[in-house]
């Protein structure tokens, strides 16, 4: 019985999938794109490798970064350049020299973040594609034109942001601020691909349907909060990363548990939890046709992310689980923002 519902929602996505415009389908690989580059960004932040390419745009003076020691141009390096970054991280900005940016060199943790960068370039490609097509939609409808126009402005400021995290040394607020930013550009997204449909989908529910769509916002919300409060604690993992070394990271959960910013993220989590059950049991109840895909999806993904963090609280503080953690919390955030906008499509057509 599950089989066959999985194999109907699958056959129902692809045929969905299908009938968008060639439009629709570049703006979802941008989307896509933004998606997978926030799991690189997480593999790159949990595996330290945040300052694998210490300059920008160039890595190591080079466009293509060195593959071992061996292959590092010392002749390409702005010396001025690494050690002001270098007194912007509490260094003595006097300490580095080319030999010693020679014996700090990590070839993984280079090519980890330059990868990273890579995956930026597919994102500003179709971004920019996407808008140039939307002109198309300036007159028939707007709001197609400002969303694509808002996303190319978006993904300006985050690659700015990135250059900002380079040379600042990773500074504390900036990654929260980058990550936010991420997430508010994937939902700009996520609105151009939705609104750019012939008959743009929305959810019919009963008439007192406004109370599931006020506790959907009020879930949502909770979810945004709980993301930036994650995000802050990972700041924190980041440093006691880089002061624990390979000390077991069973052991950075104590020293998480005397911030206040990780013992209120932990205690939200079940605010945010409770909030996604109303969300689904409303659904059942109020929306024609019962539950979709999205509710599903929706508590699925909280229900994960519960497991994930008492893994990480009662385990430690395991690389692979905050790559998950970080991954599904910007799909979730995606998926629930799009279940908001056929709830409020004023159009309530199907």
């Amino acid at each position: 019985m599950w089989r066959v519902g999985l194999v109907r929602v699958g056959e129902l996505r692809y045929g969905s999938f299908m009938r968008m415009s060639g439009f629709q389908k570049v703006a979802l690989a941008a989307l896509v794109f933004v998606v997978m580059l926030i799991f690189v960004g997480a593999i790159v932040r949990v595996s330290g490798a945040g300052m694998g390419c210490p300059d920008w745009p160039k890595c190591y003076g080079q466009y293509i970064p060195p593959m071992s020691v061996e292959e590092l141009d010392t002749s390409l390096l702005d010396i001025d350049k690494f050690k002001e970054k270098a007194e912007k991280h509490g260094r003595d900005p006097d300490a580095i020299t080319e030999e010693s940016i020679v014996a700090e060199f990590n070839a993984v943790h280079t090519w980890t973040e330059f990868i990273n960068r890579l995956f930026s370039l597919p994102i500003g490609i179709f971004t920019m594609l996407t808008f140039i097509m939307s002109l198309w939609w300036l007159k028939k409808r707007p709001a197609v034109t400002i969303g694509a126009f808002l996303a190319v402005l978006l993904v300006g400021i985050n690659a700015w942001m990135g250059a900002k995290i380079v040379y600042s040394g990773l500074r504390p607020g900036t990654i929260t601020t980058h990550m936010a930013l991420a997430i508010l550009l994937m939902c700009v997204q996520t609105f151009v691909v939705w609104a750019a449909a012939e008959k743009k989908w929305a959810i019919k529910y009963s008439s007192s349907g406004n109370t599931l769509r006020w506790v959907a916002v009020t879930a949502f919300l909770f979810i945004l909060l709980e993301g930036v409060m994650g995000s802050q604690v990972r700041e924190v993992t980041d440093a006691l990363k880089k002061s624990h070394g390979n000390a077991p990271r069973i052991e950075w959960v104590a020293e998480l548990e005397h911030t206040w910013m990780y013992l209120v993220h932990r205690s939200f989590s079940w605010v945010v939890l409770l909030s996604a059950i109303a969300f689904y049991v409303l659904s059942g109840q109020k929306r024609e046709g019962g539950r979709g895909w999205h509710e599903h999806v929706i508590l699925g993904i909280v229900l994960a992310q519960m497991v994930l963090g008492l893994v990480l609280s009662q385990v430690g503080i395991l690389a692979v689980v905050q790559v998950l953690h970080i991954g599904l919390s910007s799909i979730l955030a995606c998926v629930f923002f799009h279940w908001l906008l056929g709830a409020f499509n004023r159009e309530k057509t199907a």
